[in-house]
């Protein structure tokens, strides 16, 4: 990890110097196009203080900065990876929350089809029970119903009995009234009278 971090900061410095020894040789070319008739030896001399300003300069950056550069590249790594670690942890808890989730859906689908079935059970049993419960009321009332319309024909019939022979017997007394004379009356009394004093 150190080596690939010191080879991207060699790289980054050795292309900056690269970009400076480039800009300064232009500066040069264009400088010496210009027609002033300098000597060229001055005008080497110059290129070359220049090229070594500017390596002293970017060198003495390069060194500086080099360990600034390699600990905040370090500490941004750091933190990209803590980064990438703390959002790798983060989605693994969101799919087992995710999958937590569709297991207790699935187990809320299941519990309610057994509640359901529980349910139609219980309302089956009910039902059966409520009926065998009417039956019984009803077979009882009906019970209780012959009991009643027995006695009230047997009371009747009682009533009917009473009242034919009461009937009978006034419909005879009528007769006995019409049809007896007054011989018949005194004989009957005759035969009472006779009747008493032999029990007697």
């Amino acid at each position: 990890m150190r080596a690939r971090l010191k080879s991207k900061v060699g790289r980054t410095v050795t292309t900056a110097a690269a970009l400076g020894l480039v800009l300064v040789l232009a500066g040069a070319a264009f400088a010496s196009s210009d027609g002033h008739g300098a000597d060229s030896g001055v005008l080497l001399k110059d290129f070359l203080y220049r090229c070594l300003n500017f390596a002293i300069v970017f060198g003495g950056l390069g060194y500086v900065l080099a360990k600034p550069l390699r600990k905040g590249l370090g500490e941004r790594r750091a933190k990209l990876i803590e980064t990438l670690q703390q959002a790798n942890r983060a989605r693994q808890s969101a799919e087992a929350k995710v999958a937590e989730y569709e297991r207790k859906l699935a187990d809320s689908d299941r519990e309610i089809a057994e509640l359901l079935a529980q349910a139609k059970e219980e309302n089956s049993r009910e039902r059966v029970s409520i009926l065998a419960e009417a039956q019984a009321a009803a077979d009882t009332v009906g019970k209780e119903a012959r009991q009643c319309a027995d006695r009230e024909i047997e009371r009747a019939r009682q009533e009917l009995r009473a009242e034919t022979a009461q009937m009978a017997i006034s419909m005879a007394e009528e007769r006995l009234r019409q049809e007896i004379t007054s011989e018949d009356r005194a004989r009957l009394m005759t035969e009472n009278l006779q009747q008493m004093e032999n029990q007697s």
